[in-house]
Order: structure tokens, then C-alpha cells, then sequence
């Protein structure tokens, strides 16, 4: 199968397009961007402190990050932290899951043990293995955060429905429905925090990737109700499958997931919230900008607002 390269974009091998509507192939030329994307510190700024951690979130907003995007598990004890991976050994000194410990247990250990930088003589540092760093809950953080500052929470772990209860909880208790807004990977969050009618929460990654898919697969826009909200990476590598009788052959590719076209078809309807992310280079935030972008996801905000600073308004765009 013959694809120009910008439409390898998702592993597929069919798309469900019943309802959509072609693509226009007159998109427009593109005028200077006159607008940044608002600046997420991904993890809190994954790149610059031990990423979901108070220090991160003080260090973020201290290099000028606009938005936090902080990923929420539940304890065993049924309370909201601030952790991503599956096992606690990838960050912190202690192993398993975070789900098999209480509160009391994942604050005795040390969030930023894995921490590492540079020293400066070809190796590595462990800064924060002397230094207590316990893993801060959600309302911790929330009370770190000056009200103005947006905050998305990427929701990890499963089963959803326990979690969603209680980070509706804590919103309750904060009244901070309105400064946060809800991600999750799992669309069964989207099905948990449906009965919170104050829930913000953007689309599920499913739907966000098959729009993505038919616009650039197959030239047709199924274009979102105005008000979404979508995420995903301005640029992902991936693998185009084509199955055949006897076996299947595969194409690897790093491809450009956000598209002027692709733009076009998400705001067909009228105003949607979109969000690049994994935006660490000047060349991504320029192509983010320029594609009207309405946030970017950033690892280091010390190393990506002094080179968007750098830069001047209107930005030429091509």
C-alpha cells in the first residue's frame, strides 16, 4: 500500500467512517501565528525536578509554565497522589503499586530517589537521595497551586470508578472543579465522571486518535461538538500494518499526528480546546503555534519558555 509518509499515522487496519464528511484539500494558506500555546509542564515538569512533586510544581511555575498536567493513582487507603508509573521502583525507592500501599506507607518513601543530572563529568548525580520527598497527595498539591494556574489530572490505574469518586471528592472539598480538568489513556474514566455534571474532561484518547486516523488515513473529518477537548502527540513514532492472506507487513514511521488538516477538521463545528503534547524542541513549538494550538505539553519549561521567549510575535508560519 503506497502512503505519503505524513499519513502514517496510527497502527490501523480499519477505520470506522460511516457519518463523516470529506476533507477539504484547500487549506489555507497559513498566516503568522499571533498567539502562544499555553505552556503545560508535563509531570510538573518532569524534565527539571522529580516529576509530580511539590518541588516540581513550585520549580514549573518558577520557570514561567502557564498549566500543570499532574498524574493522580489512589492508595490503598482510598486517597489521591500524585504518581505515574506502574511500580514504584521506576521513581522511588520503594517497589509495587501504589494502590498496595496506604498514604501513611508511599509518604515514608522518597519520590525523587531516581531522580538524576548531570554532574558535569560525563556521569550523573542523585540530588534528592538525601533529601526527604514524600509522594504529595492531590489536595497537597492543589493547595500549592495559585488558583489561576489551569491543572489537568491524568488519570492512571483501573479500576476507574473508585478513583473518580474520590478526586470528585477532593474537588468538592476545594471547590476546584472549575481550575481542573480531566485526562485518562483509560476511556473508562470518561464513563466515571460522567455523573459529575461540573466535570471538564477532555475526550478519550480512542476518539481523538480516530479522528486523527480518518482525517489522515482516509481524507474524511468526523469533527467533535464544539467545546471538546483533545490531546495527543504533535508527533509520534508508530507502525502502519497492512495484513495480508498469509502474514502482515510493517511499516515504521515518525509521523506528524496534528496536520493543518486535521486542525481544520477538529474545529469544523466551531471552538474546540486542543492540546499538543510531548512538545520539547523549538521546532514542535513553532509547529504547534503555527497550527493554532491551544496548549503544548512540555517536558522542561526552564529550557522551553526562554527559547519561546527568544522568539518574536507575528511568527511566520508555513
Amino acid at each position: 500500500m503506497r502512503c505519503q509518509t505524513n499519513l502514517l499515522l496510527l497502527c490501523v487496519t480499519t477505520l470506522a467512517l460511516g457519518g463523516c464528511v470529506g476533507v477539504s484539500e484547500d487549506i489555507s494558506r497559513p498566516t503568522p501565528a499571533r498567539h502562544w500555546p499555553t505552556l503545560m509542564a508535563h509531570r510538573g515538569g518532569t524534565g527539571d525536578a522529580p516529576e509530580n512533586t511539590l518541588p516540581a510544581i513550585a520549580t514549573a511555575l518558577s520557570n514561567g509554565a502557564e498549566a500543570l498536567w499532574l498524574t493522580v493513582q489512589l492508595s490503598r487507603d482510598g486517597v489521591p497522589v500524585l504518581y505515574r508509573p506502574a511500580d514504584l521502583s521506576a521513581l522511588t525507592n520503594g517497589q509495587g503499586k501504589v494502590a498496595d500501599h496506604t498514604l501513611a506507607e508511599l509518604q515514608q518513601l522518597n519520590a525523587g530517589w531516581q531522580f538524576k543530572q548531570a554532574d558535569g563529568a560525563g556521569g550523573f548525580s542523585y540530588p534528592w537521595r538525601e533529601r526527604s520527598l514524600p509522594i504529595p497527595t492531590l489536595i497537597d498539591a492543589l493547595n500549592a497551586i495559585p488558583p489561576a494556574i489551569p491543572v489537568v489530572l491524568d488519570m492512571k490505574a483501573l479500576p476507574a470508578a473508585p478513583q473518580a469518586a474520590a478526586v470528585a471528592h477532593v474537588l468538592d472539598g476545594a471547590r476546584a472543579w472549575q481550575r481542573v480538568t480531566l485526562y485518562s489513556t483509560e476511556a473508562a474514566y470518561q464513563q466515571a465522571f460522567a455523573p459529575y455534571r461540573q466535570a471538564q474532561l477532555y475526550e478519550s484518547r480512542d476518539a481523538t486518535r480516530l479522528r486523527l486516523a480518518q482525517v489522515d488515513l482516509a481524507a474524511q473529518c468526523n469533527a467533535p461538538v464544539v467545546g471538546t477537548r483533545a490531546a495527543f502527540e504533535i508527533s509520534r513514532k508508530v507502525d502502519l500494518v497492512e495484513t495480508f492472506t498469509l502474514g502482515e507487513g510493517r511499516s515504521s514511521v515518525n509521523a506528524r499526528l496534528w496536520t493543518p488538516a486535521a486542525v481544520q477538521c477538529f474545529r469544523q463545528q466551531g471552538k474546540v480546546y486542543l492540546t499538543a503534547i510531548a512538545v520539547n524542541n523549538v521546532d514542535d513549538l513553532k509547529a504547534a503555534t503555527c497550527l493554532g494550538m491551544d496548549a503544548v505539553l512540555v517536558d522542561s519549561p526552564a529550557t522551553l519558555r526562554p527559547l519561546r521567549d527568544s522568539l518574536k510575535l507575528p511568527l511566520a508560519c508555513r
